[in-house]
């Protein structure tokens, strides 16, 4: 059996209800997970493929809040992760909505991210009191990446390794911003990949990201450079792949078990 975290966001509310007919959910418990940050919603599905294996999900939406959406910078990431991994997890899958800046990408693509691009300004570790620097050179797991990627090609021609920036929100960015991220070797951007990353880093966890194209970023839209970017096109323009991001999910657990 192999069980899997998810860490999602804008657009994935629905994602463990849009499951395919080929995956049997077997269970599914609403658990909530203490953490020394707060407490954490999470979902846990207990699940049988057309194989006969079992697998586990956790689920986790990383703007949870009481009544309201957690905006981006308010987001704690430390007990998100530490809920997460309080599953015990094969790997963790973060599943980020950007905006591209690559015409090979555009909206309703996915990519696997490669490395980030943390712009923010601000500190997420575990370890405030004692340094610890865990390497970042390779980070994201290559190998179900790749696997993930392949699957994804029936779907969409080109499956893209991309770079991921992050920015702090919650405005989305401007195009001189999104001109300089370019410039610094940039595909995407977002404003939450890049935190988990780093968490994930220090715990030594295996890490999958992916980036699903939910707009084009500020001024890059194809014939129209000044198109506006709407929050709530963005979000339902995400909640379209979700037939996609479980045939990920589905290749990722086949690989594991």
């Amino acid at each position: 059996m192999a069980r899997i975290a998810v860490l999602c966001g804008t657009g994935m509310d629905a994602l463990a209800d849009s499951i395919p007919s080929s995956i049997t959910i077997s269970g599914r418990e609403s658990l909530r997970v203490d953490s020394p940050w707060g407490e954490v919603p999470a979902n846990l599905l207990r699940i049988s493929m057309e194989d006969g294996t079992s697998h586990e999900i956790a689920m986790i939406q990383r703007h949870h809040g009481e009544g309201v959406v957690t905006p981006p910078h308010r987001i704690e990431h430390r007990a998100n992760v530490r809920a997460a991994l309080s599953f015990e997890p094969d790997v963790v899958l973060s599943i980020n909505s950007v905006g591209s800046m690559r015409p090979d990408l555009p909206p309703g693509h996915i990519a696997l991210a490669k490395h980030t691009l943390d712009l923010t300004g601000r500190v997420w570790t575990f370890h405030d009191d004692s340094a610890t620097h865990a390497d970042m050179t390779d980070h994201f797991d290559l190998e179900l990446s790749n696997i993930i990627a392949d699957s994804l090609k029936e779907s969409q021609e080109i499956v893209p390794h991309v770079i991921v920036a992050q920015m702090t929100g919650p405005q989305f960015e401007t195009p001189a911003e999104i001109n300089a991220l370019m410039n610094m070797g940039a595909d995407v951007v977002g404003m939450t990949l890049a935190a988990e990353a780093k968490l994930l880093a220090e715990c030594d966890c295996r890490h999958v990201g992916l980036s699903v194209s939910s707009n084009w970023a500020a001024g890059q839209t194809p014939g129209d450079s000044t198109a506006e970017i709407d929050h709530y096109a963005v979000e339902g323009l995400a909640s379209t792949v979700h037939g996609r991001l479980w045939v990920a999910l589905s290749s990722c657990l086949s690989a594991l078990n």
